[in-house]
């Protein structure tokens, strides 16, 4: 008798261990999929890419999506460290500042098979100025403070280069936006400014910029950048979920063209944590982090 009783205490003890762990995966599976991106483009053109995205997830997922833009890249980096989001688009910088931030809680799911080799891009509208040395004594805009193809590995290029922003140009300042970055460079405020190549290529393709007057004058190197990232906290077959949805995306399908060309993407390819340690070097050596 003794001896059944003590298996069927363990059995018991089990069922209610197994029911507390079931309870506490539901307590932390969001009912609805909150969605934010760093605010790289103009608010219409970033609802734009949206849209399609949250459709497409809604139907993979079974469950609702909503997109939330922020106002900023610091708000981005703080909505998904306090969870107050669930998946957010973050460059490369903002994922390290958020991993930073969160002690490591943050874990990078996808990228585009285009961020393993990303570019930043230089242009002017100038016809002085044809290498970085040319900026000495001119004012130059970066895109946001926390831009990693806008600010951050444009300036460690520069520095790279033998050129301190702050000592050598005449001003520095900061758009706020890739797109806003050209419109500087374009009306003449800045004599040059630093941005995103997809952005700039997309501009060139679809003749929002006048190529006769404003131009590509030097190209970065490559390094990693952009990524979709999720709270460590948020259950793995949750996260698994979202790689998939994201990793099954292909241009063979409408649906997937639409997306990915909206996304800027060839397709999504899995990433890691340590794919971005060059960028968290980058960062504190120029004393960014």
């Amino acid at each position: 008798m003794t001896k059944l009783t003590s298996r069927a205490r363990r059995t018991l003890l089990g069922a209610a261990f197994l029911c507390a762990a079931g309870m506490s995966q539901a307590q932390t599976s969001p009912q609805v999929l909150r969605v934010t991106a760093i605010p790289d483009e103009s608010p219409t053109e970033l609802a734009r890419k949206a849209a399609p995205l949250v459709k497409y997830l809604e139907s993979r997922l079974g469950m609702k999506v909503e997109f939330t833009p922020v106002s900023d890249y610091a708000a981005a980096v703080e909505t998904l460290v306090n969870k107050k989001v669930d998946l957010a688009w973050f460059g490369g910088f903002t994922f390290v500042q958020a991993k930073v931030r969160s002690g490591g809680k943050v874990i990078p799911l996808v990228q585009r098979e285009e961020d393993e080799k990303f570019r930043s891009v230089f242009i002017t509208a100038d016809p002085a100025i044809k290498q970085l040395a040319d900026l000495k004594g001119k004012d130059v805009s970066f895109g946001s403070q926390s831009s990693t193809s806008g600010h951050l590995m444009p300036r460690s290029f520069l520095l790279q280069a033998g050129l301190a922003p702050e000592k050598d140009f005449k001003r520095v300042a900061y758009s706020g936006a890739h797109d806003a970055t050209i419109a500087a460079v374009a009306s003449g405020k800045v004599q040059a400014g630093a941005l995103n190549i997809s952005v700039w290529d997309k501009f060139v393709t679809d003749k929002k910029v006048d190529t006769s007057k404003v131009r590509a004058f030097y190209t970065t190197p490559a390094y990693y950048d952009y990524n979709w990232t999720v709270h460590a906290d948020m259950p793995a077959a949750l996260r698994e979920k979202i790689a998939q949805a994201f990793l099954s995306l292909s241009k063979a399908t409408p649906e997937g063209k639409e997306i990915l060309d909206l996304q800027r993407a060839t397709r999504f390819v899995p990433t890691k944590v340590e794919n971005y340690q060059g960028i968290e070097a980058a960062a504190r050596s120029a004393d960014l982090l």
